[in-house]
């Protein structure tokens, strides 16, 4: 099992600035971290994630790239295709795209212009449209949604095609990761909740005639150094009202170890941890993290 880990900025997205921005990608590449993940929150200050990984892709050469989430719903699904098949072509094949439905806010839904019933089935149409227009030439559909008629899009991509990674926790969630998913990346979940999860993905993969790579199972695991900020707790409590947050959150860099390590135990090998708030110094940030973690790497 390869064991992997990356870095991902939550959806907060800590930093925009150019220099900061930058030395922290140099920094991940150095370093020897497996990949980036950016995410998609309209209304908070961190860069648009395809915009953030071609940057990103254009300082590097080895580190992956990878979206913890982009919205699907909302957008064009040929637009998409063609977005991150070049992605793909301009980094030599080393995007991971991981899709979502988008949060559960209204302020962000009014953004993409979706009502909320209408996500799941926009999400479940608009994601077999982009593969099919990053496999196919002439893609003729009329769904729901979406009506084509011979629409080609090109570049195809590198890798034929990119494996998409969805995540959520919630059983339909779940199941969607089984049908239409190529890995689940969870986030906020424990190592025992992340391999019941897992155990339902598989067999609602099995249930269409679909298998998924053992090793496309991870997680996204934030971490504090000290007392997560009140920010987090309200939302942490909000959504997990009897639960323990050091469960979720571990604090300090051996804690959060060992937590990838129980992560391990239940079967997951691809990891992304996330910082719960910007450090004064990414490249301290960095080192002290790869020290800790990255002899995990195998």
């Amino acid at each position: 099992m390869k064991i992997r880990i990356g870095f991902g900025l939550g959806t907060r997205g800590m930093t925009s600035d150019h220099e900061r921005f930058g030395l922290l990608v140099d920094d991940l590449e150095r370093l020897g971290f497996d990949s980036l993940w950016l995410s998609e929150r309209i209304g908070h200050a961190g860069p648009d994630p395809l915009v953030g990984l071609a940057f990103a892709a254009g300082r590097t050469q080895r580190l992956k790239l990878g979206t913890s989430v982009m919205v699907l719903p909302g957008r064009s699904p040929a637009a998409v295709a063609k977005a991150w098949a070049s992605l793909d072509r301009l980094s030599n094949g080393r995007t991971l795209p991981a899709f979502g439905l988008g949060l559960r806010d209204p302020k962000e839904q009014q953004a993409f212009g979706v009502e909320r019933r209408e996500r799941a089935s926009r999400f479940d149409e608009a994601l077999t449209l982009v593969r099919r227009f990053w496999l196919e030439d002439g893609v003729t559909h009329d769904g729901e949604w979406y009506r084509y008629d011979g629409v080609t899009v090109e570049p195809k991509p590198v890798q034929q095609p990119p494996d998409v990674w969805l995540g959520g926790r919630s059983e339909p969630e779940l199941r969607r990761c089984g049908r239409l998913g190529d890995g689940w990346l969870p986030s906020f979940v424990t190592p025992d909740q992340a391999a019941a999860g897992w155990k339902l993905v598989i067999e609602a993969a099995a249930e269409v005639s679909r298998t998924i790579d053992p090793e496309h199972f991870g997680a996204l695991v934030p971490y504090a150094h000290a007392a997560l900020p009140e920010p987090l707790l309200e939302l942490f409590r909000a959504r997990f009202p009897d639960a323990d947050p050091a469960d979720v959150f571990p604090v300090g860099l051996d804690a959060l170890r060992e937590t990838l390590l129980r992560f391990v135990d239940a079967g997951a090998s691809k990891f992304v941890v996330v910082p719960a708030e910007e450090p004064d110094d990414w490249t301290a940030e960095l080192e002290d993290l790869a020290e800790a973690l990255l002899s995990l790497q195998a």
